[in-house]
């Protein structure tokens, strides 16, 4: 496509979770102290939490591929399981063999026994639950009946949770109150402020193996964050945009006015656009109401 064009080994901009363009921003780097805070305490619940797009995915890779020989992990992507299925996929995680005809009883049984057994060996097994807002909430409560396994030292599983905030409004439901207030860690991912766009930008292009200068011009960054908020899947879909854009007139720079075309053609920066325009006419309004009373 447009890589021999400015000199690239490898996309840069792409949106599936590739650690290998993981930028440190704050918030990121915050919340991965966090994580390797908690687990290092041998805390049973910790949560992060973030809206679409934020890099909780590609947080939770980073964090696994940080722990040590001390530790197991198992990563299950998708939660939305019932208890049952739920424990066989954990087993299936860890290399335990499991009879799928068990009942959920001699499965926890199982379970316990193996969780037992990696803890003599000195280990600790953290299981990373993503997109953990779409959990049932009765399989919330059966993670949480195996965290209750503990040795007089520490927990024998400790648990991530990485979701949207609406796992936050599933946490207040009655019957996982036990398991809100075990959470003793948590942390929200933010989006990134407009200097961070320009260095994150300006990272994903080195790593794809840009050597020039500038690619963005400035004025053309600073767009990048306004129409994507600084969320980091907006900005990699409509900085892309905006380099086929720029490929396509033959140039070697993105320009402003390959950005505003970039966002007009993606859906979620037309989401957002209507908040920025409301603010904008309400402050002419604004203007136009206290010179019309100047006149009067």
């Amino acid at each position: 496509m447009y890589r021999n064009h400015f000199g690239l080994r490898e996309m840069p901009f792409g949106i599936t979770p590739d650690t290998s363009f993981a930028y440190a921003c704050t918030t990121h780097q915050e919340a991965l102290n966090t994580l390797l805070v908690a687990v290092k305490n041998g805390e049973g619940f910790i949560k992060i939490t973030g809206e679409v797009g934020t890099g909780k995915t590609l947080l939770c890779r980073r964090f696994l591929a940080t722990l040590d020989q001390n530790h197991v992990s198992a990563y299950i992507l998708n939660p939305y399981l019932e208890p049952r299925t739920l424990l066989l996929a954990l087993a299936e995680e860890l290399g335990i063999a499991l009879s799928r005809q068990a009942d959920q009883h001699h499965l926890m049984k199982e379970l316990t026994r193996a969780l037992l057994n990696f803890a003599r060996q000195g280990k600790t097994v953290v299981l990373a639950l993503d997109e953990a807002q779409a959990m049932p909430i009765e399989t919330l409560e059966a993670l949480r009946l195996l965290t209750n396994l503990e040795t007089e030292k520490r927990k024998l599983l400790q648990v991530v949770l990485f979701g949207q905030p609406e796992i936050d409004h599933k946490l207040e439901h009655k019957s996982v109150r036990q398991l809100r207030q075990r959470i003793t860690f948590q942390y929200r991912l933010t989006a990134l402020e407009r200097g961070e766009v320009d260095h994150y930008i300006a990272h994903r292009l080195r790593v794809a193996g840009f050597r020039g200068n500038r690619l963005f011009t400035r004025p053309a960054t600073r767009l990048v964050h306004r129409f994507s908020g600084g969320v980091p899947r907006l900005i990699n879909i409509v900085s892309h945009k905006a380099m086929l854009l720029a490929y396509g007139e033959g140039l070697h720079h993105v320009l402003p006015l390959h950005v505003r075309k970039a966002a007009a053609d993606t859906p979620m920066v037309h989401e957002r656009r209507p908040w920025w325009w409301l603010g904008f006419a309400m402050l002419v309004l604004s203007v136009g109401g206290i010179g019309w009373m100047l006149l009067v």
